[in-house]
């Protein structure tokens, strides 16, 4: 009776054993495709933010003067522009990084990497948006203050276009900041796991 008992016993944990492994897998291969789907995203997001901005572009005659508009004379959406190339181009090298991690496996360092590239330029995306964000509220309702006047009234097509560039901007920045919530908690994932396998080889 015992030994049917203990064959019964181990047969119970081989199986919890791989049933346990086989949700640690599927887990892990949605993970790192939702980490590419967002990558992804906010890679095509700014480039095409980085479109919209660089051929927005307008001018006008008022008072017998041409006045011409473009992102390039306002330092706040140069900063903008020059984020979102960051956004892009790190986006699509961190590609590379997690299809390696998909490929090798993935332990706590480079899942800390990982979440340290994802804080860095999600911040960066941030700091661009509101720098836009900021000097095209002034273009579009002005300052009665400061004594600064709204120019979005005179070159609409221009203040559009910049709108549209400040969207895609902002979805690329949600889509790090899913991507930093996602590193974060696979860091704390990969911590508990170490910590309980060196508890494990810490028994006798």
């Amino acid at each position: 009776m015992a030994p049917e008992v203990a064959r019964d016993k181990a047969s119970f944990m081989v199986q919890a054993k791989s049933l346990s492994l086989a949700v640690s897998l599927n887990t892990t291969t949605s993970l790192f495709m939702a980490q590419t789907v967002l990558r992804v995203f906010a890679a095509v997001s700014t480039l095409a933010a980085i479109c919209v901005m660089a051929t927005s572009s307008q001018t006008i005659v008022l008072f017998g003067f041409t006045i011409r508009a473009h992102y390039s004379y306002s330092s706040a959406t140069r900063f903008l522009f020059v984020t979102d190339a960051i956004v892009c181009a790190s986006s699509l090298l961190s590609l590379i990084f997690v299809y390696h991690l998909s490929r090798s496996g993935s332990n706590l360092k480079t899942c800390f990497y990982l979440f340290l590239h994802d804080m860095v330029i999600t911040v960066l995306a941030i700091s661009g948006c509101a720098a836009g964000t900021a000097v095209g509220y002034i273009s579009r309702y002005g300052e009665e203050k400061m004594g600064w006047m709204a120019v979005c009234n005179r070159v609409k097509s221009f203040c559009n276009h910049m709108t549209i560039s400040m969207v895609l901007s902002y979805v690329a920045f949600l889509s790090y900041l899913a991507l930093a919530v996602m590193s974060s908690n696979k860091v704390m994932y990969e911590a508990n796991g170490e910590y309980q396998r060196n508890e494990r080889q810490a028994c006798p």
